[in-house]
């Protein structure tokens, strides 16, 4: 039959889709059950900004619509825990706004402002409260864990729409607040190390690997992956975070405190990568420690970051890119330095603002 049309009619709160493909005449229907949400709600509890700017922007709603699916890879999640990243903190500052709403909006259909109210967070725990059509690998009920883009609409709020490509399932040996801790450092070191520095299991062993800021989300989660492919990680912390950096493998720690720490590092052998967390004057001088014609590579997650999201390929998710955290082929603790209950997300704010990161903040949702 030559398939000239398919038309999905859905009704949010019946639980058929009924599935027509039109040709001349019409010769086959195909109806397939899902599972589809309570028609008792259309509002949910969340955290929102109606405006780009400092900590008081962020505002506390019973009234936000629950996100409905709008396409049939798209999974509905309730979340149990979410994080808050450097990143969503440089969002609500309104960083990166000209080229996420581009990305929202690409044909500038909207007017200015439309993504408001906005909510931020990128990781999520929780639990599938409805599949689309599409959805082979989750069913309602599975424990999933996902990093949503942030150019979509976040995981501070009681529900959360992913596309099946950004949502993994949760590891049996995580809580929802340690697997919520994960997601969007795991994605963002992953590609940093893999996509951009063209590291793996094969190739690392005995590699040098400098990490500047090494004790936040990303910094404790490198350590890990670089110590698991066995290479030699020279770790840039504070003093007070030196034992933290060492109990996850760091081989040499330097205090940015104390003295010059570039002195310090002329003092080590050259690296074959080096990953930045912190960015500002560490990217004028980090290249003069590379080592020379080796094709070695300087990565930074700050300037930049955003619109290097793509060629990072964090919007390729957690599926694709083979983050397979929490599984035999590579161990990674979490490392959460504080939770704060769901009431509490602007005091989360301030202290990831703050800087001095030893771990990840995370929000316990339910």
């Amino acid at each position: 039959m030559e398939l000239l049309l398919k038309t999905v009619v859905l009704s949010r709160n019946a639980c058929t889709a009924v599935c027509f493909w039109r040709s001349h005449p019409v010769q086959k229907l195909s109806v397939r059950k899902i599972s589809t949400t309570s028609p008792r709600s259309t509002v949910m509890p969340a955290w929102v900004i109606d405006k780009y700017g400092k900590n008081e922007v962020l505002r506390f709603t019973q009234n936000m619509m629950i996100p409905i699916i709008h396409y049939p890879n798209e999974v509905i999640i309730k979340v149990h825990a979410a994080s808050v990243n450097p990143i969503d903190v440089n969002m609500r500052s309104g960083y990166g706004a000209t080229a996420l709403n581009m990305k929202r909006d690409p044909l500038h259909i909207k007017t200015k402002g439309e993504e408001f109210p906005l909510t931020l967070g990128r990781d999520v725990s929780g639990v599938v409260m409805e599949c689309g059509l599409d959805v082979r690998y989750f069913k309602p009920g599975d424990e999933v864990w996902a990093a949503v883009p942030p150019w979509k609409q976040g995981t501070l709020s009681e529900f959360v729409v992913a596309s099946g490509n950004e949502v993994s399932l949760k590891p049996k040996s995580l809580t929802h607040t340690q697997a919520a801790s994960l997601p969007y450092v795991a994605l963002t070191a992953w590609s940093a190390i893999h996509k951009v520095g063209g590291l793996n299991d094969k190739n690392c062993t005995g590699k040098r690997v400098l990490i500047l800021g090494a004790s936040g989300g990303v910094g404790t989660f490198a350590i890990q992956v670089m110590k698991a492919w066995n290479a030699h990680v020279t770790a840039v912390c504070s003093q007070d975070a030196s034992e933290l950096v060492r109990k996850l493998g760091a081989d040499d720690v330097i205090d940015y405190k104390s003295g010059n720490m570039q002195e310090q590092l002329k003092s080590l052998k050259p690296f074959d990568f080096i990953l930045d967390n912190v960015g500002g004057s560490t990217e004028t001088w980090a290249l003069n420690f590379l080592k020379k014609w080796s094709g070695a590579t300087y990565v930074t997650l700050v300037t930049p970051f955003l619109l290097n999201m793509d060629q990072l390929g964090i919007a390729d998710g957690m599926l694709q890119t083979g983050v397979t955290v929490g599984s035999k082929a590579l161990k990674i603790q979490p490392v959460i330095e504080k939770t704060f209950p769901f009431s509490k997300v602007p005091e989360a704010f301030l202290k990831v603002e703050r800087g001095h990161a030893r771990g990840k903040t995370v929000i316990n949702v339910v």
